[in-house]
């Protein structure tokens, strides 16, 4: 598998890594999968960029496939270098819902790295949270505070897609509070970031 990656045959793109993604999806190749998840954990940075986009956009099409290794991408959240550890995120969100349990035990880290990392990294642990919050109400009592701080606190270009993200964990018992912080952030936002937060509270059984 490891010859098929960008880096290995001299490209500069992503479509060799997408390829291969796709290839291990239609194949279920649990063998080649663990060797790219190898490659991730190896120390040639070429080989761990190439190798976290193969397994993100695993995770985007059969996410079951990359589950167990859960703890693999924790690993990397507060890597010094950043793709690997933007891209950890991005694999997290994919499983959070399917491993929560070694997710939220590690949920010191997600949030270190939702406190420190990039723009992307905190998309995605926006997404990472909701699933938590979703798997199991101790899980929510825990670490849905931090999405409603988010969102309290985040820039007004963020409300309406991290709003948007973390709508999935959304119940009779938080909506309340949830469209609350929504209400006081509107003064703050464009006309066309007020349509697409109507559009989503719109949504909320709830609202």
């Amino acid at each position: 598998m490891m010859e098929q990656l960008a880096c290995r045959i001299g490209r500069n793109d992503e479509e060799p890594n997408i390829e291969l993604a796709v290839q291990l999806c239609d194949t279920h190749n649990s063998e080649g999968i663990k060797e790219i998840v190898s490659g991730m954990n190896g120390t040639d940075k070429a080989v761990t960029n190439d190798c976290i986009k193969v397994l993100y956009e695993i995770g985007e099409r059969k996410p079951k496939l990359i589950a167990d290794y859960a703890m693999d991408f924790i690993t990397h959240l507060l890597s010094k270098n950043n793709r690997l550890s933007w891209g950890s995120m991005c694999a997290l969100a994919t499983i959070a819902d399917l491993n929560p349990k070694v997710i939220y035990e590690n949920i010191y880290i997600v949030r270190k790295a939702y406190e420190t990392g990039s723009v992307i990294a905190i998309d995605n642990s926006i997404t990472v949270f909701a699933k938590l919050c979703k798997a199991n109400s101790e899980y929510e009592a825990n670490v849905f505070p931090i999405i409603l701080q988010h969102l309290m606190t985040c820039r007004p270009k963020e409300v309406a897609q991290h709003s948007e993200r973390a709508s999935i964990c959304i119940n009779k018992n938080n909506a309340d509070v949830f469209l609350s912080v929504l209400e006081k952030r509107k003064p703050e936002l464009t006309d066309a970031q007020l349509k697409r937060v109507h559009k989503l509270t719109s949504k909320i059984p709830c609202a």
